[in-house]
């Protein structure tokens, strides 16, 4: 049967004959065309049978005990209505459903289920078989702790939901499945507590996923992101993104709606500030006195990391603007190439560095640490393409970047970084102003889901701001954040 012939297959249901069921079937899923798309012929008590499944995705050991079983049918146990006996009866296992639709035959199949199909029945037998290829639970790169659980999501969804459902045992919890993309038919759970999440926000988040149109996810969650939230010059994050179950959990007792995509280890959290990507589960590991402290360095790290190049130019050009006692900021001797070069290819440079230690292998690593210290660094400044205090001031502002918990935010300070540099060259202490203000702004102006970005800040909102600027002891938080419309604000118990 050629192509032209099953162009209508998605509309089709099955037929009663299995041979025309099974042309379709293998046209469609290319049946020896792809090695790992199995078909096997079968014959029980006197019953033609066909079964579908891709190689690597069905337990063979599950699959053997059915076959097995279905060996000793006799042809009584198939009548008068096969498929109805057989999931009720004699197919031992948990996860099994039917359907008369080819289409959900075809994806069933491509998802890891099997599909059973018997001669002379209208209906298919799924058999939730799937044992996707999958790595072990490990703590994420990005958000290590020194005290506190090791585990973090991987690339399998139901592996994720199940790390939740671990640490969440409410019965509210709610993970709805969606599937997206035309032709990647990616699994997307949108997952809240449902007394407590704004039936407003679940619905804006349910139709959004619901409405975007794409024949894949190649990069998973990102590209959802992308179709989800717009803004594509706005280098600030929209959501947050987080591989710990602990911080998931956490955001969802809050209000949040969180958004799991199969085949990454990232789970959104939405809707999300801008002071969501300054804490750090770090601070909530400790006394609340050292969390507290611990955060306020961290927000020193990231303000170092905006504003210490730009302030450090100004005053290296106009010394005049500091006071007697600081006269000492800035280089003695520029150099030959000009201070804003300095920094300009100095930023260059660290970014190449960064590229670079991402694909350098791990045994390699120390190698290009030497070598962007010692032979790149040092030197630069013997040769005098650099001053020392570029290197200083140039690694100060770096290690704040690196010191931000969000990776998305980091890259989006860099951006804001060189923008006021570049203003402060341009037009010195008006340059600065003025982009801090453009800056501050555009922040004020953006919003997520409907959430102000800079709450609670703006909005004022004093009690709250007090608690992300203070990392309040957990009895006192006895308040889910108002700014989520939560259905259950108070915290001491539930609803």
């Amino acid at each position: 049967m050629k192509v032209s012939e099953t162009e209508d297959w998605k509309t089709r249901k099955v037929d009663k004959r299995l041979e025309i069921n099974t042309q379709v079937l293998d046209e469609v899923l290319g049946v020896e065309k792809s090695f790992d798309v199995v078909k096997r012929d079968l014959q029980y008590a006197g019953k033609r049978f066909a079964l579908y499944f891709v190689d690597g995705f069905a337990k063979d050991d599950i699959l053997n005990r059915v076959m097995e079983h279905l060996a000793l049918l006799d042809r009584e146990d198939l009548l008068p209505n096969p498929v109805k006996h057989l999931v009720e009866t004699h197919v031992g296992y948990l996860e099994v459903e039917t359907t008369e639709k080819l289409e959900d035959i075809v994806a069933g199949v491509l998802s890891g289920p099997v599909a059973l199909l018997v001669d002379g029945a209208t209906e298919a037998i799924l058999i939730d078989v799937r044992e996707y290829p999958a790595r072990n639970p490990e703590e994420p790169d990005m958000e290590r702790v020194v005290r506190g659980s090791r585990d973090g999501f991987v690339e399998t969804l139901v592996f994720n939901t199940a790390l939740t459902r671990r640490r969440l045992r409410d019965p509210s919890l709610r993970v709805e499945i969606m599937t997206v993309g035309k032709r990647s038919k990616t699994d997307v759970c949108l997952v809240y507590l449902e007394d407590v999440a704004d039936p407003d926000l679940v619905e804006i988040m349910r139709n959004s996923i619901q409405k975007v149109e794409t024949d894949g996810l190649p990069m998973a969650e990102k590209s959802l992101e992308e179709f989800i939230f717009g803004r594509h010059w706005n280098p600030y994050p929209m959501v947050r993104y987080t591989e710990r179950p602990d911080v998931a959990s956490v955001h969802l007792m809050e209000g949040h709606v969180l958004v799991y995509v199969d085949t990454s280890p990232s789970v959104m959290i939405t809707p999300t500030t801008f002071f969501h990507h300054l804490q750090h589960a770090e601070e909530y590991r400790q006394k609340p006195i050292v969390g507290a402290s611990l955060r306020w360095v961290r927000f020193a790290a990231i303000w170092i990391s905006l504003f210490l190049l730009p302030l450090w130019y100004l005053f290296s050009v106009q010394p005049e603007l500091l006071p007697e006692a600081l006269r000492f900021i800035g280089p003695k001797d520029p150099g030959k190439v000009p201070l804003l070069l300095q920094l300009l290819i100095g930023e260059l440079g660290v970014e190449i560095l960064r590229m670079a230690s991402i694909h350098t292998p791990n045994p390699l690593a120390t190698a290009l640490g030497l070598i962007a210290a010692i032979l790149l660094g040092e030197m630069a400044v013997n040769v005098g393409l650099f001053t020392p205090e570029v290197i200083l001031y140039l690694a100060a502002a770096v290690i704040g970047t690196y010191a931000t918990p969000s990776y998305e935010m980091g890259l989006a300070n860099n951006l804001v970084r060189v923008a006021l540099l570049l203003l402060t060259a341009w037009l010195k202490v008006w340059g600065l102003v003025i982009g801090v203000v453009v800056w501050f702004v555009i922040l004020a102006m953006t919003r997520s889901l409907q959430t102000p970005y800079l709450w609670p800040l703006i909005p004022l909102n004093p009690k709250a701001l007090l608690d992300v600027l203070v990392r309040s002891p957990m009895p006192i938080k006895t308040k889910r954040p108002r700014i989520l419309s939560p259905g259950d604000p108070d915290r001491k118990g539930g609803g």
